[in-house]
C-alpha cells in the first residue's frame, strides 16, 4: 500500500513509470474526469527537475512537446465525453470519482472567461479537468477549441516545466527541498478553486436568503 501511495508523489511516479506514466498521467489529468485527483502542476514542475538531473533522460525541448502533445489528446478527451453526455452530466448522481460541484466551478470559470478558460484553466487543478468536458457539453466549435487547446497545452509545460528545470540550474541540492516545494504548489493553485467553491456556496445563500 506504501508503494501504491508513493505513485501520487510526483518523483515517484516519474521514477516508477518514467516517460510514460508521466505522459499517461498528464492525459488523464487533462480531461478524463476521474483524472481530477491526479498530480498535475507539482508533476510538471518535479518532471524538469529531474530533467536537469538526468533522471528523466529525456531533452527539454522534447519533454515540453511530448506532454504536451498528451494534455491535447486529454482535452480532447474531454470534449468528446462532455459531447456526448451532454446535459446528462448535470443530472449525474455524486460519487467518489465525480462531484457536480467540480462541473458547475467549470461552467463559472468558462462564462467568466469563455473560450479563454481553457488555456487558463490548464494552470488550475479541477478546472484543468472540467473545462474541456464543459466544452464539450456546450459544443464549442471545434475549430475553437482546437486553437484554444493548442495553445494552453504547450504554454502550460512550457512555463511549469521550464520552471523546474531552471530551479534545477538555480537551486544546488534542489531535490531535497522537492516536498516543499510541491506542498507549496498545491497550496498557491487551490487557492482559485477554494475561492470559488466559496463565492458559489455565498451566492447560493443569498439566492435562499432572497426566497425567505
Amino acid at each position: 500500500m506504501d508503494s501504491f501511495w508513493d505513485l501520487f508523489k510526483p518523483e515517484e511516479l516519474i521514477r516508477f513509470g518514467g516517460l510514460f506514466l508521466l505522459l499517461v498521467v498528464i492525459f488523464l489529468e487533462n480531461g478524463v474526469f476521474f483524472g481530477f485527483f491526479l498530480p498535475g502542476d507539482s508533476l510538471l514542475f518535479t518532471a524538469g527537475l529531474l530533467c536537469y538531473l538526468g533522471v528523466l533522460d529525456v531533452e527539454l525541448s522534447h519533454l515540453i512537446f511530448y506532454i504536451g502533445f498528451a494534455a491535447i489528446a486529454g482535452y480532447y478527451a474531454g470534449y468528446w465525453f462532455g459531447y456526448k453526455t451532454g446535459e446528462a452530466l448535470y443530472k449525474k448522481e455524486d460519487t467518489l470519482f465525480f462531484k457536480k460541484k467540480y462541473i458547475t466551478t467549470a461552467e463559472d470559470f468558462y462564462k467568466k472567461y469563455g473560450g479563454i478558460a481553457l488555456v487558463m484553466g490548464r494552470f488550475l487543478p479541477i478546472i484543468r479537468t472540467f473545462a474541456p468536458i464543459l466544452a464539450g457539453v456546450v459544443k464549442v466549435r471545434p475549430i475553437i477549441f482546437f486553437l484554444f487547446n493548442v495553445v494552453g497545452a504547450f504554454l502550460w509545460p512550457l512555463t511549469i516545466v521550464t520552471s523546474g528545470y531552471y530551479v534545477g540550474q538555480l537551486i544546488p541540492n534542489a531535490l531535497d527541498y522537492l516536498n516543499y516545494v510541491v506542498i507549496a504548489f498545491i497550496l498557491v493553485t487551490s487557492i482559485p478553486i477554494y475561492s470559488s467553491f466559496r463565492k458559489e456556496r455565498l451566492r447560493k445563500k443569498e439566492l435562499s436568503a432572497k426566497k425567505d
